[in-house]
């Protein structure tokens, strides 16, 4: 059991393989700025490919997962991933602060 942890349910899309490091300083920096206003250092990345049809490589959003875990990690942040490629049960509870809950698309 993780407390008091953000959880970033991402989807990395076709078109971001072109801007692999883009994307993953953009990933980064939104991770960073809602763990602050959340009052965590704790992130979990989180596979979720249901928000669009478009989808990257499976290797491509594996490469940028792992290098965001890593700078994450590099800055003070612990992190964690769950498994790649399966279906999870997951039981969350979200605080009712404005910003426990955040939609960011780039």
């Amino acid at each position: 059991q993780i407390e008091d942890v953000l959880v970033g349910f991402i989807q990395v899309e076709k078109e971001d393989e072109e801007k692999i490091d883009k994307v993953e300083t953009k990933l980064i920096k939104n991770l960073k700025w809602a763990a602050k206003k959340n009052d965590t250092n704790n992130i979990i990345l989180h596979s979720f490919a249901h928000l669009s049809l478009s989808k990257a490589d499976p290797e491509i959003t594996k490469l940028i997962f792992d290098n965001a875990e890593r700078r994450l990690e590099n800055t003070g942040y612990k992190t964690w991933q769950t498994p790649f490629g399966y279906f999870l049960d997951l039981d969350l509870k979200a605080p009712g602060k404005s910003l426990a809950r955040v939609f960011k698309e780039f």
